[in-house]
């Protein structure tokens, strides 16, 4: 009788044991969410479902979410970066300055600015590792600093707030196909940044869950103290991540540069907060040690269809602050009903 109850309660066990497994991912509620406004949009707005239409939110979604992706493993690794939005900027502008002032191909300037912006993010890290001050204080100090510098330095250099055309330089053609073409299928053009965006979600995804880089993120996000006392490289791990964040910043960029072949000096302001609202309707905590990749391109699909659902729908565009406040207190609270029922089914 014994062994019959044993056995019954272990065949219960695994057979609940997948619900509590998809009770607990990270990105279950921003999932919902996803079908809840494709299934809304696709009944308030004609054409919502054309693939000219998909074309663009997914265009949109790409546009953030190839930096939800990085922000998303900081966030996971329990820090935060308010200059992400403007790091965007400045690598355009150093790419696009250095190229137009030395006459140089643009391929050197792109390379530069990858230096550049690395060696921004690396110093994010350091500075953040050294001082152990918060990461809100020393990413908002290189705010400040990245938005002087960029309109400072551009009026001194180009005389203007925007820099000059690359367009005629050796070289934009090859990186234009790079960082900003389109690509057809099916007679749709689809931008070829969401292809960057898909995989910087598959690296980052397979860093989390397949590498060892991927452990040390969640146990530096938990419990830093914990994680060093085990042997975790805590320091080296936090750099790295701030350098995610500035590749990530440094792919956005060169697509803005090569979009227009000019960039203006005060763009990217207030950005960083979408790429954070993007992590968190994803699923990450502000608390850090919980998120995935895959629930970060997600939220930044929520984004684009958002974006772009309410103009389709030909409804007032004001109204999108309000419905991207909404998504992130749902998505937030949807978060945290799910993780109570895992926890009360274990």
């Amino acid at each position: 009788m014994s062994a019959t109850l044993e056995r019954t309660s272990g065949e219960r066990i695994l057979q609940t044991s997948p619900l509590r497994r998809l009770l607990t991912r990270p990105e279950l509620g921003s999932v919902v969410g996803a079908i809840a406004v494709l299934v809304f949009f696709s009944l308030a707005a004609d054409g919502f479902l054309r693939a000219s239409s998909l074309s663009t939110v997914l265009y949109a979604s790409s546009a953030i979410g190839i930096m939800a992706v990085p922000v998303a493993l900081l966030m996971i690794g329990g820090e935060f970066d308010l200059s992400a939005g403007v790091l965007v900027t400045s690598s355009a502008l150093v790419s696009s300055m250095f190229s137009y002032q030395m006459t140089a191909d643009v391929w050197v300037g792109v390379g530069v600015s990858l230096l550049v912006t690395l060696a921004i993010g690396a110093l994010n890290g350091y500075v953040l590792t050294r001082t152990g001050l918060p990461s809100f204080i020393v990413t908002l100090g290189t705010f400040l600093m990245l938005t002087g510098a960029n309109l400072g330095l551009t009026k001194l250099i180009d005389g203007t707030v925007s820099t000059k055309t690359i367009a005629d330089m050796e070289g934009f053609p090859a990186a234009h196909a790079v960082f900003a073409s389109t690509l057809t299928v099916g007679g749709v053009g689809f931008k070829v940044t969401i292809l960057w965006w898909l995989g910087l979600v598959a690296l980052a995804t397979w860093i989390l869950l397949r590498t060892r880089t991927g452990n040390w993120i969640f146990a530096v996000g938990g419990n830093k103290d914990a994680a060093r006392a085990v042997g975790v490289p805590v320091t080296r791990t936090k750099i790295g991540l701030y350098m995610g964040v500035a590749l990530g910043a440094w792919i956005s960029g060169q697509h803005l540069l090569f979009s227009f072949d000019a960039v203006q000096s005060g763009e990217g302001v207030g950005n960083e907060l979408i790429y954070i609202i993007a992590a968190v309707i994803g699923g990450c905590l502000i608390t850090g040690g919980y998120g995935s990749a895959i629930g970060s391109a997600v939220g930044a699909l929520l984004f684009g269809m958002t974006s772009k659902g309410i103009v389709f729908a030909e409804w007032n565009p004001d109204w999108f602050k309000f419905f991207l406040g909404a998504m992130l207190l749902l998505a937030t609270l949807l978060n945290a009903w799910v993780r109570k029922r895992a926890e009360a089914t274990k």
